[in-house]
């Protein structure tokens, strides 16, 4: 977790060098830095080879890595959309299984060219694939934010955080992925004929915007939970929900960032990368970003059975509720200042409230 906030800083110089190459790259390339592949304009080098044994090999494991993902995140939305009653933090592990099923999908009708011997890389599927992976990252910072104020601040987030705030937040951020994502796919040509370069990078220079600084927002506030996590009391179990929240976001920076590094290294530097090693680069991308979107589901059920040793056999519904659980210090503030009972969430009795509660001491 020290390499944490190291990340973002090679995003800063890749966009320097968006700057710098985007000359170059109008002049030699037909694709965007979201694109399939990088193309020559001679029409005799368009049609890039798909056969090879490590193609194949590759589309093999991201097809089955997705699948199982994808049972995995079908299982937490089933669970925390009709079995579960969800809470603030829930709201969000319910959306993130959602862009994460997304992703997958994607993944998977990228593989089957492989199978059906054609390109199943619709311009559809690259929109969404763009759109999900932006969703994910921005609900898996949404998630470690809202942790590290819930520690930082305990009885602000009790008495004074908004009902109904993971909910909008999550609204929030898929209609803004969903427009970032549209309309790059608009000026860059994946969903129209017509290309506009000047939009395009415009647009995909405030995507990159966005990446980089929720990356930012999820090292800083990881690296929050992971010093409450280290420092706190040794004889106090730390919450579930803490080590589910690291360990995601661990598996992200592993094997989810690699699949943004990777547009940036071989569509902005792009005499740095073959057509072939450009391919192969694209495909471990996408092995590595489906095995972050899969391991999700995975991480929840582990933390959820963990300290269960003579428990072998427990149900799923029980296992993801315990890892979700919230023992930590909006808990201990409730025992301090109850809620008044029959009223809405964070409202408190004025006899239980702090300022009575003092005046009450002075008397």
């Amino acid at each position: 977790m020290v390499i944490i906030p190291g990340a973002p800083i090679l995003f800063v110089l890749f966009v320097f060098l968006r700057v710098t190459t985007a000359g170059f790259l109008r002049k030699n390339t037909t694709v965007t830095t979201w694109g399939t592949e990088p193309t020559p304009t001679n029409r005799s080098d368009q049609a890039p080879s798909m056969c090879g044994e490590a193609t194949l090999t590759l589309d093999g494991l991201i097809f089955t890595i997705a699948l199982i993902g994808l049972a995995g995140n079908a299982a937490v939305l089933w669970l925390l959309g009709f079995r579960i009653r969800r809470n603030a933090f829930s709201v969000y592990i319910l959306n993130l299984a959602g862009a994460d099923f997304l992703f997958l999908c994607c993944q998977i009708m990228y593989s089957l060219r492989s199978f059906i011997k054609r390109s199943c890389n619709t311009p559809i599927s690259i929109t969404a694939s763009i759109f999900a992976y932006i969703t994910s990252l921005s609900f898996l910072s949404a998630i470690s934010t809202e942790r590290c104020l819930s520690i930082l601040w305990p009885i602000w987030y009790r008495f004074h955080r908004p009902r109904h705030m993971s909910a909008v937040t999550c609204a929030l951020l898929w209609a803004l992925s969903l427009l970032l994502s549209i309309l790059e796919g608009s000026y860059c040509g994946f969903l129209m004929t017509i290309r506009d370069d000047t939009w395009c990078q415009t647009f995909d220079f405030i995507i990159v915007a966005w990446l980089i600084f929720s990356c930012v927002l999820l090292s800083g506030s990881s690296l929050v939970l992971l010093t409450k996590l280290l420092c706190g009391s040794q004889r106090v179990q730390p919450p579930r929900l803490y080590v589910a929240i690291l360990l995601a976001v661990l598996v992200f920076f592993l094997c989810g960032l690699p699949f943004g590094y990777k547009w940036f290294l071989c569509y902005w530097i792009q005499e740095l990368c073959s057509k072939t090693f450009s391919h192969f680069l694209t495909l471990t991308g996408f092995v590595l970003s489906s095995l972050s979107s899969s391991a999700n589901p995975i991480i929840y059920f582990f933390v959820g059975s963990f300290r269960q040793q003579w428990q072998l056999w427990q149900p799923l519904r029980l296992v993801l509720q315990r890892a979700l659980e919230d023992g930590t210090e909006v808990e201990k503030v409730e025992e301090a200042f109850p809620r008044k009972p029959g009223g809405p969430q964070g409202a408190v009795s004025r006899s239980d409230s702090p300022s009575s509660r003092v005046q009450s001491e002075k008397q």
